[in-house]
């Protein structure tokens, strides 16, 4: 089995509208997210993926995320949660790349906080 990952970053604003404590104020993070594809099968260029193709496409996703108050995405339910980012990027890489064997979507909210949506 093979494994390979990229990386990308967004900064957004959010709050948690179901949440008691200090995150049911808006604020706001620099995400670190993970793409993580997984396979048992090379391409004749001996890559499971090309890092820059899925680079690009979570780089795409992100972007749409970036310097944005997610909780107008009607996606999240006004709460976005990391683990709602996480499915929510996931699809977008879907989307973007049918073909490709992604395996999962890590999203850090904080240097010790994360949270994995996987198929």
């Amino acid at each position: 089995m093979y494994e390979t990952r990229v990386e990308a970053d967004f900064a957004a604003a959010h709050f948690l509208a179901d949440f008691h404590g200090k995150c049911e104020r808006l604020h706001g993070h620099n995400y670190r997210v993970l793409a993580h594809a997984r396979g048992d099968t090379l391409d004749s260029g001996g890559m499971l993926v090309d890092f820059g193709i899925l680079k690009g496409a979570l780089r795409e996703a992100c972007a749409e995320l970036d310097h944005r108050n997610l909780n107008d995405f009607p996606a999240f339910a006004d709460n976005p949660s990391a683990e709602r980012i996480a499915e929510y990027i996931f699809g977008r890489l879907r989307e973007l790349l049918p073909d490709a064997p992604l395996w999962a979507v890590d999203v850090y909210e904080t240097p010790t906080s994360r949270a994995r949506y996987y198929a």
